[in-house]
């Protein structure tokens, strides 16, 4: 039972209950673009998982035919209780490295980029995690947890995270010194110097207390969301690869050979230092903090919206209907095109661009879904979202030619 795809449903009802909430106190904590982004996100996330497999499961599995240390039994209550915490250890040094090393960050960062803080960032996940984000759960398996053991801790550990990325709970008293919470969570996606590489934990704060990574959020101190290094872009092909395409060319500008190894296992943010000289990276200055905002015409954004909700129709269908495996690629290639194009609309790219990128993408997902579904309500549906799309980019036409119009 996948717990996470039961959860989905629950999570969007959040996010929309946070929105409202946010709404009426005054203090909206949501904007369009951004919420787009951690979503798509998201979506290639869950979608990534049917067309890429990690080596992570043959290394399971074979740790598990090991000879384990203790026999555990799925009957016990205990046992649930132990794996659940000894989960939550393994979680937080992979968090922590993931933070402290240049390779395991540039997997982990899509989840750091968004400079707003709400229920959707819990849902920015990054699709390239699997390459050795599991070699930090291979003890789980030599201690002989049963596999559906650590699957379902490590969902109800996943689960347990969504809650506290929100701006509308304060600190919670006596549960500060032992959970994850919104509050000290928030310390955690904040860029301020006091806050940087602190709060690892998934749901138990002790690790970070026991290991010297705690640091309480400070009243005269507000979080500043986001990544010292900005992309400034809601492309998620960006979101998902800047830090290796950093690395990658590091690697080749630097003269010596050791510095390039190091680039992948160094520091987070170390350089050569002959390509620091010539191409440093300069980090922004939080005193001139501007959160990535570009703005975009009504129907832009109406058309944002639109897609957005066309992913996780996508995203959905991809799930309920059995594919082939070159139509689950097929299909993955899609939710990327959408993601990609869907930012272009809005950071705004030119109007011709969008239109010759994005008018083949409306023909091939009604074409994908005609050919691959034998439900006609998909494909109905398709019809009616391609229509709808249509009539969006009609009206920004529209919109643009009276623009010049009145310009003339």
């Amino acid at each position: 039972m996948d717990l996470i795809q039961l959860a989905v449903p629950f999570f969007l009802l959040a996010m929309a209950f946070e929105l409202v909430f946010g709404i009426v106190r005054g203090r909206n904590t949501y904007r369009l673009n951004d919420a787009f982004s951690s979503l798509m996100l998201g979506i290639l996330s869950q979608a990534r998982k049917f067309v890429v497999l990690g080596v992570g499961g043959l290394v399971y599995a074979w740790a598990a035919k090991q000879t384990a240390i203790t026999q555990w039994s799925v009957d016990s209550l205990g046992a649930w209780v132990i794996a659940f915490v000894l989960y939550d250890l393994c979680y937080y040094w992979q968090h922590r490295i993931g933070h402290e090393r240049q390779f395991f960050w540039a997997a982990h960062i899509a989840h750091h980029q968004s400079e707003d803080y709400n229920l959707s960032t819990a849902l920015r996940q990054t699709s390239t995690g699997f390459v050795l984000g599991w070699v930090f759960y291979v003890p789980l398996f030599l201690l002989g947890i049963p596999a559906e053991m650590v699957v379902t801790v490590g969902a109800l550990n996943l689960i347990y995270q969504f809650w506290v990325h929100t701006q509308h709970i304060p600190e919670l008293g006596l549960m500060e010194r032992a959970f994850v919470t919104p509050s000290n969570h928030r310390v955690h996606h904040a860029q301020n110097d006091c806050y940087l590489d602190r709060n690892y934990g998934g749901v138990f704060i002790v690790w970070d207390r026991l290991f010297g990574t705690y640091q309480r959020e400070l009243p005269n101190e507000p979080c500043v969301y986001g990544i010292r290094g900005p992309i400034r872009s809601w492309n998620p092909l960006v979101a998902l690869t800047h830090v290796y395409k950093d690395m990658f060319d590091d690697m080749r500008r630097t003269t010596r050979w050791s510095d390039r190894l190091r680039v992948l296992w160094a520091r987070t943010g170390w350089q050569p230092s002959d390509v620091r000289r010539s191409w440093p990276r300069e980090k922004a200055d939080l005193t001139q903090f501007e959160r990535f905002d570009p703005q975009v015409s009504m129907p832009r954004t109406v058309y944002g919206g639109l897609q957005l909700l066309a992913a996780t129709a996508l995203l959905l269908w991809g799930q309920l209907e059995p594919l082939s495996p070159e139509g689950y690629w097929i299909w993955w290639l899609l939710l990327v095109w959408t993601g990609i194009v869907t930012a272009g609309w809005l950071q705004p790219w030119r109007f011709s661009t969008l239109c010759l990128l994005d008018l083949p993408r409306l023909i091939a997902v009604v074409f994908a879904l005609a050919v691959v579904t034998p439900s006609e309500g998909w494909l109905i549906a398709a019809c009616a979202w391609c229509a709808a799309s249509l009539a969006v980019i009609a009206w920004e036409f529209g919109r643009r030619s009276q623009a010049n119009a009145v310009e003339v």
